[in-house]
């Protein structure tokens, strides 16, 4: 069991007041047998009514209603979580699906239908010829070694560049410009394990950072194995996601996981800038990072 302290400050800075609209916050860690929040805080600026709920996702999702305009709409989350599993899925596939190509228990059809179906069909023929240097149809392979070969490739054929514009790349931009930020490396690799009839999604949290690791906030996938459950894969890192991965939010499309949306009126020339820190480190560990997804 190791403790994990994080703190996720969020600044909007304008030239003059605003009027802000509803807002939606998804920070707060996804809790179950391998975690566990131990304390949390919020802070926000203007004020605001509160509200939480579960989207469809499962995730916890935080409504702010503001009660007056300001110059700055600041948002500070503070969590400490305890992490009991550092292997979720034990390194190994049940037998009954160790072989790929595999198929989805009957009983598990319908509900994972929405995460076998790609997203970028376009991207679908590029996408395939790339994966073509790892399988070919009529093929069989081990399932762990395959998906641990596509992880590694991602990580391996592209380079890592923070990203701090809004959105992600479709799997077609990212093999054209050779780069891409946590969040393109895990569209990429959702993107490509559906190609291969895989049900996967997408994750947004943190990471305690380690050396050669990018990033605090972070991206990676989870791909649904029967028997095993949703498994994480991180392609930036080219690891599974284990006990320094902190999920917040998951969602078939990766812009339904977003930390802050929301909208605001006034001057349409009154946004000034986005300021946003991470701070992710263990407890009793003075070593903590500050970083940008």
């Amino acid at each position: 069991m190791k403790r994990i302290r994080i703190k996720h400050v969020t600044e909007y800075h304008y030239h003059s007041a605003v009027t802000f609209d509803e807002h939606r916050a998804m920070l707060r860690p996804r809790e179950g047998h391998d975690l566990h929040i131990v304390s949390s805080a919020m802070d926000l600026k203007p004020a605001a009514d509160v509200r939480w709920l579960r989207d469809f996702y499962g995730n916890s999702v935080a409504v702010f209603s503001f009660l007056e305009p300001g110059k700055l709409l600041s948002l500070t989350s503070e969590v400490l979580v305890e992490m009991h599993d550092a292997d979720p899925f034990d390194s190994q596939f049940k037998p009954t699906v160790e072989v790929y190509p595999f198929q989805y228990p009957a009983h598990e059809q319908v509900e994972i239908i929405p995460y076998r179906v790609p997203s970028y069909e376009h991207d679908g023929p590029a996408l395939l010829q790339w994966l073509s240097a790892l399988y070919q149809p009529g093929q069989t392979a081990n399932s762990l070694d395959l998906l641990n070969s596509l992880n590694s490739r991602i990580f391996e054929s592209f380079r890592y560049e923070r990203r701090e514009e809004h959105g992600v790349q479709t799997p077609c931009q990212t093999m054209a410009r050779g780069s891409g930020s946590c969040r393109d490396y895990a569209v990429f690799m959702m993107e490509a394990a559906r190609h291969w009839g895989f049900a996967a999604r997408f994750v947004t949290g943190y990471i305690q950072m380690g050396e050669g690791q990018h990033g605090s906030t972070h991206a990676w996938t989870e791909i649904y194995v029967p028997g095993s459950g949703w498994c994480g894969f991180d392609p930036t890192n080219n690891k599974t996601a284990g006990s320094e991965h902190v999920a917040v939010g998951v969602a078939r499309e990766q812009e339904k996981a977003a930390p802050l949306t929301g909208s605001w009126s006034g001057d349409p020339q009154a946004f000034d800038r986005l300021e946003v820190s991470v701070e992710v480190s263990a407890v009793g560990d003075s070593a903590s990072v500050t970083n940008f997804q």
